[in-house]
């Protein structure tokens, strides 16, 4: 009998593990310690942060690398304190396990003032079922394996973040031991809707004479990426990249033309983009940071778009529509074209920072932004992960463009400032073998500087890339004031304040060239402070400045 049953928290472990969840971040705190002893003995990895919103960054970056991430913290003040983190991974489709430990059921009928709680239990859950794509709260050990299963499927098959509550009374309860775990079954195309869509698609786009495709979120976060790159090769057409699609499949490629935001693209990705006569849009989601303050300014009578469920063409809605299916069946059924008679012009001949641009240091000349991700475009290697905070880092990573095999991490859609410091941990701790590349600049480092401590004690080795500008650049382009200015910190000397290698100071093209061979030689975390100028940045975020500034009325 004993070999039937497991507990309830031994079930929860297992399935994650079963699901590819390989590390489990989080804090502890009296409720929640009886799972994370569970956790402890289990083939799940527990990585301590410093607090719960690092952990919910870190298993959001950790999921975006690995496939899904999961993290666990006490009940109240722990897992409020991870909401935003949750939030992120949510409006970004990222599949993210939130666990918390809770008081025992007794507790919930009864509502005793207990410490970290509300008086109104039930506070926590409601809010994370405005977060996830599915929530539960555990309430018996015969229930347990139903909802937990329930939840996790939703996670996988919405590729967006989960919250499971575990009272400290069921963690110990048997149930019954998982059997192999059978996941939502995929969502199938309406047959009628798909060869309707499929027939006006193609009409449109074999008549074309220069087509584009845009690729974009979804194709990354749903795993379309080798379907889009079999869609790029049977038909030839160029394509560009929003932000939030960046990477979605390598930057060498020969028809890769850029990063298209509307009108802060470049001036040949905007023209080609706007003269395309058939624009094929795949998994794009119409931010404004994604669609350069909503300037992409797309025909609809040229234009067909696609996302998970759902195509538009012109001005015809098809619905049940899987984008998976949709790809394949263009790719089945279009001509392959020509790539000399599309106009392409490749990105590694005029992205902003490009390793086929020559770079020439000047030793004693004050460092810049332009010239600063000039110099990262020969110092970023193949299959690396770049991370770029939101602000000058992201803008100007952006237009950076990437070595083969390069993963890039920015979180364009939510923008939470501090998001990467957590993020980096995950993904470091998700793909050890790889090489991360933090970008952040030093209003957002001092959100979440802590968990640097976190890198350090599990021996990761990111190098990191602290720009300090003196404050928040990205609100200074918005409206300058006094609001701004943040304390200045001795940012290179904190690796060794957490028990690290002392950072690099760097003020000078000739200081970087220093600082970056001494990297190259370190068998552990790099911790590198950028000094530039307070409003030096790209001309993109300048003008996402002025255009936030106006639609928030501040002029």
């Amino acid at each position: 009998m004993a070999n039937s049953e497991i507990t309830v928290a031994g079930y929860l472990l297992t399935r994650l593990k079963e699901i590819g969840v390989d590390h489990l971040f989080g804090v502890p705190g009296d409720f929640v310690m009886g799972f994370l002893n569970q956790a402890l003995k289990s083939d799940v990895k527990y990585v301590g942060t410093c607090n719960e919103l690092n952990a919910a960054y870190a298993a959001d970056g950790y999921a975006r690398i690995h496939g899904i991430g999961a993290f666990a913290s006490t009940y109240g003040v722990g897992e409020l304190s991870a909401v935003n983190g949750v939030a992120g991974a949510f409006a970004e489709r990222v599949p993210v396990v939130a666990i918390t430990g809770s008081p025992a059921t007794i507790n919930f009928r009864t509502r005793p003032l207990l410490h970290h709680t509300l008086g109104d239990y039930q506070v926590p859950l409601r809010i994370y079922e405005r977060i996830t794509a599915a929530s539960t709260q555990l309430t018996s050990a015969e229930t347990a394996p139903a909802e937990i299963d329930r939840v996790l499927s939703a996670c996988i098959a919405r590729q967006q973040p989960v919250y499971i509550s575990i009272p400290s009374d069921i963690v110990m309860m048997k149930c019954k031991r998982p059997e192999a775990f059978v996941p939502a079954p995929h969502c199938r195309s309406d047959p009628a809707a798909l060869a309707e869509a499929l027939k006006e698609a193609l009409e449109m786009l074999e008549k074309a004479r220069k087509p584009v495709m845009i690729g974009d979120a979804e194709l990354i976060r749903f795993k379309l990426q080798k379907d889009f790159a079999g869609l790029l090769r049977k038909t030839g057409y160029p394509f560009v990249t929003m932000m939030l699609g960046k990477t979605v499949i390598s930057e060498q490629h020969p028809q890769f033309i850029g990063l298209f935001e509307g009108e802060r693209s470049r001036e040949y990705v905007r023209d080609r983009v706007g003269s395309a006569d058939c624009i094929l849009q795949l998994g794009a989601l119409m931010t404004d940071l994604n669609t350069g303050g909503f300037t992409t300014n797309l025909d609809d009578s040229k234009t067909i778009s696609a996302n998970i469920h759902t195509v538009k063409i012109r001005h015809h809605y098809y619905e049940n529509v899987h984008l998976h299916d949709f790809i394949l069946g263009l790719t089945k059924k279009l001509s392959r074209r020509n790539p000399a008679t599309l106009e392409i012009q490749c990105a590694s001949g005029g992205c902003a920072h490009r390793c086929t641009e020559p770079y020439l240091p000047v030793a004693a000349k004050p460092l810049t932004i332009k010239r600063f991700f000039d110099r990262m475009s020969h110092f970023i290697k193949k299959d690396s992960m770049v991370i770029a905070e939101t602000g000058v880092a992201l803008f100007s990573a952006a237009e950076l463009l990437m070595p083969k095999g390069a993963t890039f991490i920015g979180q364009g859609f939510y923008g939470s400032i501090g998001y990467t410091v957590g993020a980096t941990l995950g993904a470091c701790v998700a793909a050890p073998g790889r090489r991360a590349v933090l970008f952040v600049g030093d209003g957002s480092f001092q959100v979440t500087c802590q968990d640097l401590s976190t890198m350090i004690r599990n021996h990761l080795k990111p190098v990191i890339f602290l720009l300090n500008n003196d404050g928040y650049t990205i609100e200074r382009v918005i409206c300058d004031r006094p609001y701004n200015d943040i304390h200045p910190w001795r940012y290179h000397e904190l690796a060794e304040v957490f028990g690290g290698r002392p950072g690099l100071d760097v003020r000078t093209e000739g200081e970087l060239e220093d600082a970056l061979a001494k990297a190259a030689l370190a068998d552990g975390l790099v911790f590198i402070e950028i000094h530039t100028g307070r409003l030096d940045c790209p001309e993109s975020l300048r003008s996402a400045g002025r255009a936030l500034a106006k639609a928030d009325q501040l002029y």
